[in-house]
């Protein structure tokens, strides 16, 4: 009886729950979700105005200094080449020149830098704007199992973006302003393709690194499972080296230091729909 008794005071805990949720009309969720989406655009604006305000940090410390040959990554480069007995001159040994063709180019590049570094920067709590949204749908068990999301989408997030910036970026530079088709012909770059190849790059890393989020998502709600993962494992492979050349220049070396952290999170992904698809069967089953 006891028994019995705990799981109609769980039916009707969930059914008070579901009527709680159909309380809000169509229109107050979306009046819901517009003020979310204010306080996260007013996040990003203010992050975007302090970083214009300290530009001269931005772009000389961080984003120009990629392209530098004493950068972190040239520096360990070098390191491990003496190591392996292997001369090498590091990346970017010849210097880039960048110029803007537009009277307001640099005026118009720093605006778009400011709020590129400003979402970078309030990523934490724009996702969190988008938590306290999602959270009130969901049941209680479900709130606690998701209960780290936005401190695991923010740390996968950064993961991502310092993976971009410090081995995917000056590889770009190094490849991309050192080829030539003649001799006849001198590099000079524009800094608004420098600035979009930079961030594009830098974005696209910190995305790829939510693979094990989305998977996780999907997964609970039955979408995806690991039965699929490992079935279609060589295509998703194959799809995986395909956005690793389009997020990094033509060689070899860039692809794999793309493609390998994308095949170690997909696997990691395989095991994280395993354990959600268990808990999910053993909830049926106790159902």
């Amino acid at each position: 009886m006891s028994e019995e008794t705990t799981r109609e005071e769980q039916s009707t805990k969930k059914k008070n729950k579901k009527a709680e949720r159909t309380e809000m009309s169509f229109l107050d969720h979306l009046e819901a979700l517009r003020w979310h989406i204010i306080r996260a655009a007013i996040a990003i604006i203010s992050f975007a105005i302090l970083a214009f305000i300290y530009s001269d940090f931005i772009w000389d410390s961080i984003i120009l200094a990629p392209k530098q040959s004493d950068f972190w990554t040239s520096r360990m480069l070098i390191k491990v080449s003496h190591f392996l007995g292997i001369q090498s001159d590091g990346l970017n040994s010849k210097p880039l020149e960048l110029i803007s063709f537009n009277m307001s180019g640099q005026f118009m590049v720093s605006i778009w830098t400011a709020i590129i570094a400003g979402f970078i920067l309030s990523f934490p709590y724009v996702v969190y704007q988008f938590w306290s949204f999602i959270k009130p749908a969901l049941y209680e068990n479900e709130r606690k199992h998701a209960s780290g999301a936005v401190g695991i989408m923010s740390g996968l997030f950064l993961l991502g973006i310092l993976f971009g910036y410090y081995l995917i970026v000056p590889f770009s530079i190094d490849f991309l302003g050192s080829y030539s088709v003649s001799k006849d012909i001198t590099n000079q770059i524009n800094i608004l393709s420098y600035i979009s190849s930079v961030t594009s790059i830098v974005i696209a890393g910190g995305i790829s690194f939510e693979l094990p989020v989305i998977v996780y998502f999907l997964s609970r709600v039955g979408l995806l499972t690991p039965k699929f993962l490992r079935k279609y494992r060589k295509h998703s492979y194959v799809v995986l080296l395909i956005i690793a050349a389009i997020i990094t220049p033509p060689d070899v070396l860039s692809q794999i230091l793309v493609a390998v952290p994308l095949v170690i999170l997909y696997e990691i992904s395989i095991v994280i729909s395993s354990r959600v698809d268990k808990a999910r069967q053993l909830k049926l089953d106790e159902m």
